[in-house]
């Protein structure tokens, strides 16, 4: 059997019962351009520290899933050339070939809920793609989080997805879907994706009490949707984010670009295309989930049903 390596930090706080928040390494290795990569990485670890909590990134290195990343560990996925992207069903292959790879978040999700961590920092969900009645095109998230006790906290999913086809699979898959001081879903790049959620909570303690209901009715085997939205003051401007969003669309289909490698192509279209603004708003994201996040887990560490 596999066994996970978790850093002597991680290890030390889950037996002692401490909040824990696990961080995605796509992020890092895929989705960031090199030398902000690295340093956002570094940031977002300090953010979940400063909270109180303990950072967990999580990677597969040479075939080792990782619960926490070291210094050399942390750089060699931000920098390394054959870091491969890692979804759930990728896992078993890359630890069998001894492959170092950067987990999704459904991979991320997996792992980190196999070494008994709670709360999950992320950007965006991925979700139903556009044009999926033709391309069947969903991302592995939504099947992960179905069945992964997990809270995620993000900022809705990625704008450049089916948003509302993406909130009726979360709720045909039983995923509750929670807006953090918001009654609309955010747009990742944007405040709001213009469709409603249908809980908002506007406390950490709050979240926390809904987190131990969950467990009391035996509905913790799935995760738990944490949208946190970034303030309107700091989102892309919305009518800058429709003409990019449509003119890489437009590309996608003159260029015949299709499954996994739509959501890096249009990502990388954003940054050039906004001159790095929705870099800007990208990193602001993760950083003020991993915030959110921390703060809930040391909220949920601290009560004593949780011990």
């Amino acid at each position: 059997m596999t066994r996970l390596q978790l850093t002597d930090e991680v290890a030390t706080a889950l037996a002692e019962g401490r909040g824990v928040v696990a961080l995605e390494s796509t992020l890092i290795a895929h989705g960031l351009p090199r030398g902000d990569n690295l340093e956002v990485a570094g940031r977002l670890e300090s953010i979940v520290r400063d909270a109180g909590a303990v950072p967990a990134t999580i990677a597969v290195v040479d075939g080792q899933p990782r619960v926490g990343l070291d210094a050399d560990a942390l750089k060699r996925v931000a920098t390394d050339d054959d870091v491969v992207k890692l979804s759930t069903r990728d896992l078993g292959v890359a630890v069998a070939t001894g492959r170092t790879g950067a987990t999704t978040v459904a991979s991320t999700a997996h792992l980190a809920a196999l070494a008994g961590i709670g709360v999950f920092a992320t950007g965006g969900l991925g979700g139903v793609h556009r044009e999926a009645r033709e391309s069947w095109d969903e991302s592995a998230d939504l099947a992960a989080l179905a069945r992964t006790p997990v809270v995620v906290v993000c900022a809705g999913v990625k704008s450049i997805l089916d948003v509302p086809a993406t909130l009726e699979r979360l709720e045909t898959l039983g995923v509750p879907v929670i807006g953090y001081r918001t009654e609309d879903f955010p747009g990742f790049y944007l405040h709001s994706s213009g469709h409603p959620v249908d809980w908002s909570l506007d406390s950490v303690p709050a979240v926390a009490d809904v987190v131990e209901a969950n467990r009391g009715l035996v509905l913790d085997e799935r995760a738990m949707v944490l949208a946190n939205p970034i303030p309107e003051a700091d989102q892309l401007d919305p009518t800058t984010h429709d003409r990019v969003l449509h003119s890489g669309l437009a590309l996608l289909q003159s260029r015949r670009i299709t499954g996994k490698d739509v959501t890096p192509f249009l990502l990388e279209h954003f940054h050039d295309a906004t001159h790095g603004e929705s870099l800007r708003v990208n990193i602001a994201v993760v950083e003020r989930n991993a915030a959110l996040a921390a703060e809930l887990a040391v909220e949920l560490a601290g009560r004593p049903s949780s011990r």
